[in-house]
């Protein structure tokens, strides 16, 4: 059972409150964005010179974490996983980074827009994760990872997760990810499913799946 820090890559707070917690995955959303990759969950306005995330707005001329940055802050003890943000090129570059700065270390990458994941198509160290946040992506997956050539893994969205789903997807693919999984009811239904990884927001939710192996 792998215990993911969801968005903990996003700062380096919160990469060293998960890595202190020694977390097994370190999860962190990456946005091209200008001739750089940053890590944030917020999204561009197109022209606008503002990001935003709910109801916070915030300048795109703030700074922000880099991938470069995120990945000299590392200590080896917990894996990456990068979540590509948004179509386009980000999943071509964010691969050439990774090959260039992690060369050869294993990394999740997953996405809701798959062909970011495809970018990473014959390059050994990469463990690619198909995202469905809703039931139209899910059925989409269902059929991709019944073709000849699965992904690595599934992240998929708490609401859509059934018993039968996971021994589905199991049969196929490594990993079943899902979350949001932030309070101890959420984990003992996810657990009773069969999930090989959870993705918490909640230091204590994180703590409990470490301990129960």
């Amino acid at each position: 059972m792998l215990a993911v820090a969801h968005r903990a890559g996003n700062s380096l707070s919160a990469l060293r409150t998960a890595a202190e917690l020694g977390v097994d995955v370190l999860e962190a959303d990456v946005h091209a964005f200008r001739g750089r990759l940053e890590l944030r969950h917020s999204k561009s306005l197109g022209p606008l010179p503002w990001l935003w995330d709910k109801w916070e707005l915030t300048s795109t001329s703030a700074p922000q974490l880099q991938l470069r940055e995120l990945i000299a802050a590392l200590d080896g003890r917990s894996m990456l996983m990068l979540d590509l943000k948004g179509p386009g090129g980000v999943g071509v570059q964010v691969a050439e980074a990774l090959h260039q700065r992690l060369p050869g270390q294993p990394v999740l990458v997953c996405s809701r827009w798959w062909p970011g994941v495809d970018a990473f198509a014959g390059r050994p160290w990469a463990r690619p994760l198909l995202t469905a946040r809703n039931r139209g992506e899910l059925q989409r997956l269902r059929r991709r990872v019944r073709e000849s050539r699965p992904p690595y893994g599934v992240s998929v969205h708490r609401s859509l997760l059934t018993a039968a789903l996971v021994t589905e997807l199991h049969e196929r693919v490594e990993l079943v990810l899902t979350w949001p999984v932030n309070d101890p009811a959420a984990l003992d239904e996810v657990l009773s499913r069969g999930v090989t990884g959870v993705i918490s927001d909640e230091a204590d939710i994180l703590r409990t799946v470490l301990a129960s192996r």
